[in-house]
């Protein structure tokens, strides 16, 4: 029986994405759509949801070509550190050389500044519930989620603010529910990355390989 539903799983992936390849270029993709649906996006989950259109684990990698754009709300930090990358490669391969992702993910600054007061229990708990509560893996800061990109080989990565961007197509996207932001610390980071030649960083490589070692990922 196990036999039989990994080869219908497997069948139905390799179909998802031969139809997916084929769609036009130029397409907006919506990446864990949940109960959300964008009208004119392409709206995708790893569940078949009512709201999506097609059945679509990102861990396999993603099956389009030409995209426009891409958006992601509070959906990499579901992700352990390693299949966050994985996808941010793979939305730089999807998307058409001028296309734009946007991500929305909790900001770990925001999180230890309001979560953890340095030493009671209550913020013990707090803190690790902020990591792993909800389904989290990995919370990212500002220079950590720009470097990740830029190693991923966007050119650019610029911060935006809830439900802003200077494309159109991008404005008013946010759904997820929100917390007060602090002075200078927005409870959320918004950015969009764009364009072909990102770098890497060698503090990024020096730490992520010490991290994926812990976790006896590496």
């Amino acid at each position: 029986m196990n036999g039989i539903r990994h080869w219908w799983r497997t069948a139905r992936k390799r179909r998802t994405a031969r139809r997916c390849l084929r769609l036009p270029a130029g397409g907006r993709l919506h990446v864990g759509c949940g109960h959300v649906h964008l009208d004119g996006w392409i709206n995708i989950d790893n569940r078949p949801y009512p709201a999506a259109d097609y059945v679509v684990d990102v861990r396999d990698g993603l099956p389009f070509r030409g995209l426009a754009f891409v958006f992601a709300e509070h959906f990499i930090e579901h992700l352990p550190y390693w299949e966050a990358v994985r996808f941010l490669r793979d939305c730089r391969t999807a998307l058409a050389p001028d296309g734009v992702l946007r991500l929305s993910t909790p900001n770990l600054a925001w999180v230890v500044a309001t979560q953890f007061d340095g030493g009671s229990i209550g913020g013990c708990f707090a803190l690790n519930k902020s990591f792993r509560g909800w389904g989290h893996h990995f919370l990212y800061t500002l220079p950590a989620l720009t470097a990740i990109l830029r190693d991923a080989g966007f050119a650019r990565v610029e911060t935006r603010g809830w439900g802003e961007s200077p494309h159109a197509e991008l404005r008013g996207l946010e759904r997820h529910e929100r917390d007060p932001d602090l002075p200078g610390v927005p409870h959320v980071l918004v950015v969009e990355a764009s364009g072909v030649g990102g770098v890497s960083d060698p503090a990024l490589a020096e730490a992520a390989a010490d991290y994926l070692a812990a976790l006896g990922a590496d």
